[in-house]
């Protein structure tokens, strides 16, 4: 008999709230940041940080786009003469970018 009662009473419950109410769920994403238009060499690097972005002039002058950049190997960025963190960031970041999943920030660049 309680049974009846509890669920008689939810039933009046949600028949009397709005339907789009009952799915509370809460927001786990905050506001996109902007992101550049085109992304270059300088741009890739300015938003990763660290110090990468002290290779700029190096690595357009041996690589040229980010294309080729993006499927560069540890072993060729060893030999323009770039540290190993530095290496580790630029493939880790090219990575990410690959996969859509990082993109260089708008105030990054700025900064």
């Amino acid at each position: 008999m309680a049974w009846m009662r509890l669920i008689q009473s939810a039933r009046s419950v949600l028949s009397a709230a709005p339907p789009y109410s009952t799915l509370n769920l809460p927001r786990f994403y905050s506001k996109s940041a902007p992101y550049p238009v085109k992304v270059g060499i300088p741009e890739f690097l300015s938003g990763i940080g660290g110090g990468v972005e002290t290779h700029i002039a190096k690595l357009e002058t041996e690589i040229g786009d980010l294309p080729k950049l993006l499927v560069t190997r540890t072993l060729r960025l060893k030999k323009f003469g770039i540290p190993c963190k530095h290496r580790k960031l630029i493939l880790k970041y090219s990575h990410k970018y690959r996969l859509g999943l990082w993109k260089p920030r708008a105030d990054a660049i700025k900064a």
